[in-house]
């Protein structure tokens, strides 16, 4: 696709949907309004090396510097107090936005070891997507050389689209490799 993602969806996807669902306002095709991408890190108490490393690995696959959560309260059974760092998490908005999800439908979810497609069940119902990522290897930017442990992430794609099929539609003309099943 030699066009960008957003210029795809402002000619191609919009039409597409508002055909499909019969929209009378061009503002009422479901859109993707931001990309969240969450790593939960329970070792990052102990351990404050791999929370170096997990902040600059998502700083090189986002392109954008993530924010290290930080425990709401204490909890004795896992060691964690109020304050102590348990993640990263990344929000990605417009051209970022949209550059991550093209470089993730193109390069990286196609180099998952025996790739299918991703599953149509991980819509919430709203039209929101949730997608758990294995290890970060999958990403081209990532070199395998510098990692010192693999770690997954999880992937929010939030849109306006009201119901699962609306969703479901956007993404797919969006260019999603969604499987079958």
């Amino acid at each position: 696709m030699s066009q960008s993602l957003k210029t795809y969806y402002k000619e191609k996807v919009v039409p597409l949907l508002m055909e499909t669902f019969e929209y009378k306002n061009i503002h009422e095709v479901p859109k993707i309004t931001k990309i969240t991408i969450n790593r939960g890190l329970g070792e990052a108490s102990k351990n404050n090396k791999a929370l170096e490393s997990s902040v600059q690995e998502l700083a090189i696959i986002s392109g954008q510097q993530p924010v290290i959560t930080k425990a709401k309260k204490s909890v004795a059974g896992f060691k964690i107090r109020d304050g102590m760092p348990v993640g990263i998490a990344v929000t990605l908005r417009s051209k970022m936005m949209y550059a991550f999800l093209e470089r993730l439908i193109h390069l990286s979810l196609p180099r998952i070891r025996d790739f299918k497609g991703i599953s149509v069940q991980l819509f919430d119902g709203r039209g929101n997507y949730n997608l758990g990522l294995k290890e970060q290897l999958i990403f081209p930017e990532i070199e395998y050389d510098r990692i010192d442990q693999i770690r997954g992430m999880d992937i929010a794609i939030t849109t306006t689209a009201k119901t699962q099929q609306e969703g479901i539609a956007l993404l797919k003309a969006l260019g999603m490799p969604f499987n079958d099943n």
